[in-house]
């Protein structure tokens, strides 16, 4: 049978990352090859994401665009906005295959029916309850590592629960056995990915504390990264473990949403803004060159102005070192769609700006911190005007003249200073 081109285009968080090159590697391994999105491809495949509207509508933008690229190619369209809304994707010229998060793995013989001359089978979403492992290659620097998936939080935001379902993993075993797999490689860097990854394990009477150990042992993995923990789940042993790795990065990610303990009620979220002062200070302690992010969203339904302010001055009271501005979008079936006091698109675009700009801020302080310290970078392949960049283990985006042989290289360097672009630039540790 004749070789056919695929391409994929995901959106949204680091899960779909992996998961979409767990999916991509059964047409690889078959007698497909893979192109680039922009490219003419027989086949178009498109990972969703329904955090917000804009999301949704890049998904449609994206069908639009293979359709334009080669109106003759089947569009497949996979993942949370397929699970959520099947009929209205269903509805757009071109695309011939929708499949929630429990059937997108089954994508493959999906697109293999249609090659041999068949109908596109119709199938109705369930609720994802399987876990399915993954890990994304085709970096050889840096993987992203599915531990976890779906949410038992329903934040009255969100959709996520809806579109995956329930909090579950493998167990901490299993898991590691897949982490196995990724040391064989050439990867050097591993980022831990879920929807609510600190929740791993609870189901099977296990932490993720337990997972952080089994990991930190692993031989062939060189740098991991824990991506988005919530504040109540952070707690002082995982920090403990990151302070004493060898292997974990002095890198956190933690969900803020507000700085009002009165939004955050009215958003059900677990915590109160001081656990999430705790869990800062506690870093900062055992780690002061830490890297904190931390994910904000403004416009909640009832949000007021002292609601605003209260949440700059708690963001600036604290060392964080830059945010994720979300801007609040109503997801249908969510509680806080049904809310009054819906805060108008203006003053949202204000308060957006006015926190990407204290982003910035914290951004540029925490860079003037690191000045002068020494920091071991994992350089990139990409090349931009001649120069190859790669992160520090705090995160610090560094960059330095293109040089082959340092790709996917360790690099012990000097941070001198920041050049316009806001990338450092370094000086190599004479050996």
């Amino acid at each position: 049978m004749k070789r056919k081109t695929i391409a994929f285009q995901t959106f949204g968080c680091k899960l779909n990352f992996a998961e979409t090159s767990a999916i991509a590697r059964k047409f690889t391994d078959s007698d497909y090859d893979m192109v680039d999105f922009k490219e003419n491809a027989d086949y178009y495949v498109i990972h969703s994401c329904t955090v917000t509207g804009q999301a949704e509508r890049k998904t449609r933008a994206a069908i639009r665009q293979a359709m334009r690229k080669n109106p003759e190619a089947s569009v497949a369209v996979i993942g949370c906005y397929s699970q959520l809304r099947p009929e209205e994707i269903k509805s757009i010229k071109g695309v011939e295959i929708v499949l929630g998060n429990s059937e997108k793995y089954k994508l493959f013989d999906h697109i293999q029916n249609i090659r041999s001359g068949n109908q596109p089978s119709e199938t109705e979403p369930d609720r994802p309850a399987d876990f399915e492992p993954g890990f994304s290659m085709g970096d050889r620097t840096r993987s992203f590592f599915k531990v976890q998936d779906g949410c038992d939080y329903f934040c009255t935001f969100c959709a996520i629960p809806y579109a995956r379902g329930r909090s579950r993993s493998a167990s901490v075993a299993s898991t590691l056995e897949v982490a196995k797999q990724i040391a064989i490689t050439e990867v050097k860097e591993v980022v831990l990915t879920g929807v609510n990854i600190g929740d791993f394990g609870r189901q099977n009477g296990e932490t993720f504390h337990e997972l952080l150990l089994g990991l930190d042992t692993i031989q062939g993995i060189e740098r991991l990264r824990i991506s988005s923990v919530e504040p109540e789940l952070l707690n002082d042993d995982i920090i403990k473990l990151v302070s004493e790795s060898k292997k974990f990065m002095p890198h956190f990610h933690i969900p803020l949403q507000s700085g009002t303990d009165r939004i955050l009620e009215l958003m059900k979220r677990k915590y109160k803004r001081e656990v999430f002062a705790q869990r800062i200070n506690s870093i900062k302690t055992l780690m002061p060159d830490a890297c904190i992010a931390a994910d904000v969203i403004i416009g909640f339904p009832g949000e007021s102005e002292e609601d605003f302010d209260d949440t700059v001055a708690f963001i600036q009271s604290l060392p964080i070192s830059y945010l994720h501005v979300f801007t609040y979008s109503k997801r249908p079936g969510t509680k806080a769609a049904l809310m009054a006091e819906q805060v108008p698109d203006s003053v949202k675009h204000e308060r957006s700006r006015i926190l990407h700009q204290i982003s910035d801020e914290k951004k540029a302080t925490f860079y003037r911190e690191n000045k002068g310290s020494v920091r071991d970078i994992l350089w990139e392949s990409d090349v931009e005007e001649g120069f190859m960049s790669g992160f520090t283990d705090n995160y610090i985006r560094c960059k330095k003249p293109f040089n082959k042989s340092s790709v996917n290289q360790i690099e012990s360097v000097i941070l001198l200073e920041p050049d316009t672009d806001g990338t450092y630039i370094i000086k190599p540790i004479e050996q």
